[in-house]
């Protein structure tokens, strides 16, 4: 990443913020999003801060980003009905508003008047 501090994924991965951590492996972690659109709504997140967006991440290291999308198929598959969206949000204008790679699961019922529009 180009900024000096570090995100708060990296915070929460370093324990320094608490989140409701619900996967962890030697390279990605998946908490529960703190204001979610959707019944079930994850953020899965590579351990490394090193990409922005998710075109840089399928650039430099395409096994990462297809080990997020397993771990974002089999939490779906956990946590709800196994159908879900996969939403990776990549610059400010698209409402990306952690620089730190990360990909949104939501699953079940979305509400009306939301993305299910």
């Amino acid at each position: 990443m180009s900024t000096s501090e570090p995100s708060i994924f990296s915070r929460i991965l370093a324990r320094e913020i608490p989140a409701d951590i619900v996967y962890e492996s030697e390279s990605v972690f998946a908490i529960t999003d703190i204001a979610p659109q959707a019944p079930v709504h994850l953020l899965v997140i590579p351990k490394t801060g090193e990409y922005r967006s998710v075109g840089e991440l399928a650039k430099a290291d395409p096994a990462l980003l297809a080990e997020m999308v397993a771990v974002a198929d089999q939490l779906a598959a956990e946590r709800s009905d196994g159908e879900y969206r996969l939403v990776f949000n990549t610059g400010e204008s698209a409402g990306q508003t952690v620089f730190h790679v990360h990909a949104h699961v939501l699953g079940g019922q979305l509400p009306e008047g939301t993305l299910a529009d």
